[in-house]
């Protein structure tokens, strides 16, 4: 048998080359359920809006494993003791973090595979693979469960300030070109240590949290819930949704195989089993693409519509709003398109309909983003900084939004 070389490297256009560590991670990396994800683009329907946002969460994935590396050196640096087991943990847990998204993910959590969140689905291919791989996933799913005794390396993995986050906004920013999301992840991390077994962030990183949690707002005004972002994944979700009521009544749609199978049955967390999971790792932006192509030419209005809006980019209009957006507007939209159309008022609700959106920079009801002071002690960032912005990134702002067809301006 041939040695293959598995600690290779890759190139990545944001931190130039990564290395594959080890070769459990270089097999974890080739398993098909990774693999996946390269047919998952991070932005989801982004890249209607800014046209180089197609970059996948394959990846994100990679990026997010080489910011860990990067924090463990750091902080081993800063005489916190971490050992190869742990390190090794560490790395899989954020390889895998993000191993359960599905196909545009939050369209498909509100339509088809409804009530399963990405984070339960992560863990049941991250169980999966501990079995495949004789158990050498079990330390990285118990940090990822939050139930390792060692509390930071929780924080590195899901927090306010973690690698995750870290990576998407860098990574975002360069692929929609949206200069604002640009943290420096270098210097946070290197900013970091743990203090009574949680992270911190040493006092003269301050200004880059504060930073961090800037981008971290205008990218979500100006990249993930962009009013055109936002309308296109609200369609994709009325298509799935029509798609899968029509399917119940019986009627044939052509799409793939894994496709229909969700769309015929309601899948809870507990139905969950190794063949539904293994139905789910064949799932991607493919199959809902092509099934939006074939839907275009079929005979049910609303499917064909919607469909066809997403494939031409011929969206609905979507009006933004800081006050709640009254019930008469919409209705008598409702009542005017349905007559329009010879359609029922409820249909017309997949065309017109309302909602809100929020916002929330830094969360003071999650853990807090603690500062190290010289003096040793610990102060949530906001009490921390002498930025008054701060406090406002710290208010959770609503905006409230109605979609309707352009031929009712």
């Amino acid at each position: 048998m041939t040695h293959i070389n598995k600690l290779k490297i890759f190139n990545d256009p944001i931190y130039g080359f990564i290395t594959i560590p080890n070769e459990l991670i270089y097999d974890l990396i080739q398993h098909p359920y990774f693999q996946r994800l390269r047919r998952i683009s991070q932005m989801g329907l982004s890249y209607l809006v800014y046209p180089g946002a197609n970059h996948t969460r394959f990846h994100h994935a990679l990026g997010c494993m080489h910011l860990m590396k990067k924090a463990i050196d750091t902080l081993r640096f800063k005489d916190v003791a971490i050992s190869e087991e742990e390190e090794n943990a560490l790395l899989i847990a954020i390889l895998l973090h993000d191993i359960g998204h599905g196909p545009f993910s939050h369209a498909m959590e509100k339509s088809i595979v409804e009530d399963v969140h990405h984070e339960a689905i992560s863990l049941l291919f991250m169980n999966q693979l501990n079995e495949e791989f004789d158990g050498k996933l079990s330390l990285a799913i118990q940090v990822f469960k939050g139930e390792y005794h060692r509390k930071f390396m929780l924080q590195l993995i899901s927090s306010q300030l973690d690698m995750d986050r870290m990576d998407y906004l860098k990574r975002d920013s360069f692929y929609t070109g949206v200069a604002e999301g640009n943290v420096n992840s270098e210097r946070l991390i290197q900013m970091m240590n743990v203090e009574n077994d949680v992270l911190v962030i040493e006092e003269k990183g301050i200004y880059s949290v504060e930073k961090f949690l800037l981008s971290r707002r205008l990218m979500y005004w100006q990249a993930y819930l962009h009013k055109t972002s936002l309308v296109a994944e609200l369609i994709l979700m009325k298509v799935l949704k029509r798609a899968k009521e029509l399917t119940l009544k019986g009627v044939k749609l052509p799409c793939s195989e894994p496709l229909l199978y969700f769309m015929q049955n309601k899948i809870s967390l507990e139905d969950f089993d190794a063949e539904k999971l293994d139905l789910f790792s064949q799932l991607d932006d493919f199959d809902i693409i092509s099934a939006l192509k074939a839907w275009q030419r079929q005979d049910d209005f609303i499917l064909s519509t919607l469909s066809k809006m997403i494939i031409n980019r011929d969206l609905l209009k979507i009006k933004m709003s800081a006050e709640k957006i009254p019930m008469e507007e919409s209705q008598s939209m409702k009542e005017e398109f349905a007559e329009d159309h010879k359609i029922s008022q409820l249909e017309a609700g997949y065309f017109i309909f309302r909602g809100k959106i929020k916002n929330q920079a830094y969360s003071k009801a999650a853990e807090p983003i603690r500062i190290l002071k010289k003096d040793k002690t610990i102060e949530d960032v906001v009490e921390a900084s002498d930025q008054l912005n701060l406090k406002s990134l710290s208010k959770l702002v609503t905006k409230y939004y109605i979609c309707f067809p352009k031929q009712l301006i």
